[in-house]
């Protein structure tokens, strides 16, 4: 979102950026990254046990704000909790409600969960919807949403991204930060925190990257998500000596960073299977669907689920294919040229 928020204050317009809190410390990093900083967080960090308090939590701290506020317009983002609940208090309150990133869709409410209902939640609350792709204004229409409130963007992600690197270019202690990688070796990014893959899941897909360790021209570079039952399944599997580089959460920056100068990204996140694309790195997505359909179709991804033999298998393709990787390069990223936020703010300039 930072994107918009410049872009948007750029034109004039009076933002107000409010974070649920739940990993505020995270956030306000990231933000700070793009000289941007919260106006309110609901700091419900502490309280959360269950996905459910997400939404209990935020909507009534929501609607409070929302009657001091009395904004003209309420963007929210993706397919989190606090999505939803922005979505919802919206509607509560009688403000419209801006939709970014919307019309994503793996057709399977259970995966990603609870992802994939808030998106389609979120869709049947909002007034406007900012699509990334043609596919996601298709998913929109076919489930009854009118055309003339569907806007076809690309995502601001990838504007995010642009940013970001340019950034990286001047910034010299990137490459000190991460001087323990052989430069020399095809670099592995993972990142994996889907609550669809804990347990079993997260055993098989540990287990690949162990095989996967064992290649002499490979560097595996794993930051671990800070939710403790992603942390635990890791620490049962993790012996010393291990070949993987476990690190602490990285800021937008790093993560951008090591992205661009990555072979291979394996993964059961959503916004990387967008940002891999742009530095042309192919992305091994350990889910049974994806709502990123457009990595697939056009050979950016392949969805793997948590087979340790398929991610092992699909990453030495990839790691491997001279030809599949020559094919790649002369693609285009579908999810957008870095323009995204200008063209949310020309539409939203023309609602006011």
């Amino acid at each position: 979102m930072s994107p918009v928020i410049i872009t948007l204050r750029a034109k004039g317009f009076q933002v107000t950026v409010g974070l649920s809190g739940q990993h505020n410390e995270m956030v306000n990093n990231q933000l700070k990254l793009f000289k941007l900083s919260a106006d309110f967080s609901l700091e419900i960090q502490d309280k959360v046990k269950n996905t459910e308090d997400v939404v209990s939590l935020c909507l009534p701290q929501l609607c409070q704000r929302l009657k001091v506020l009395k904004p003209d317009l309420i963007l929210v983002h993706g397919d989190t909790s606090t999505t939803l609940a922005g979505a919802l208090s919206g509607f509560y309150e009688k403000i419209p409600v801006g939709h970014i990133e919307a019309g994503l869709r793996s057709h399977n409410h259970l995966h990603p969960w609870p992802e994939e209902m808030n998106r389609r939640l979120t869709a049947s609350l909002s007034l406007w919807h900012f699509a990334p792709t043609a596919s996601s204004k298709e998913n929109l229409i076919k489930e009854g949403i009118d055309p003339a409130t569907i806007f076809t963007t690309g995502n601001t992600v990838i504007d995010a991204l642009y940013m970001m690197n340019s950034m990286n270019e001047k910034n010299p202690d990137l490459k000190e930060k991460f001087h323990f990688l052989n430069s020399s070796k095809k670099w592995v990014l993972v990142t994996g925190h889907r609550r669809e893959n804990f347990g079993l899941g997260l055993k098989q897909f540990m287990q690949a990257l162990l095989r996967l360790s064992k290649r002499p021209d490979v560097e595996i570079i794993f930051p671990v998500h800070p939710n403790p039952q992603v942390r635990a399944s890791f620490a049962e599997l993790i012996q010393p000596g291990c070949p993987i580089h476990l690190i602490q959460p990285l800021a937008y920056s790093e993560m951008v960073w090591l992205l661009s100068r990555s072979s291979l990204v394996i993964t059961d996140s959503g916004g990387i299977q967008e940002e891999a694309p742009s530095f042309k790195v192919p992305v091994v997505v350990t889910r049974e669907t994806t709502e990123r359909t457009e990595t697939v179709s056009q050979g950016w991804a392949k969805l793997v689920g948590t087979d340790s033999n398929k991610i092992v298998e699909v990453s030495n393709e990839y790691l491997d294919s001279a030809v599949l990787r020559e094919i790649l390069r002369n693609q285009k990223n579908p999810y957008g040229d870095g323009t995204a936020a200008m063209q949310i703010a020309n539409h939203i300039e023309q609602f006011n």
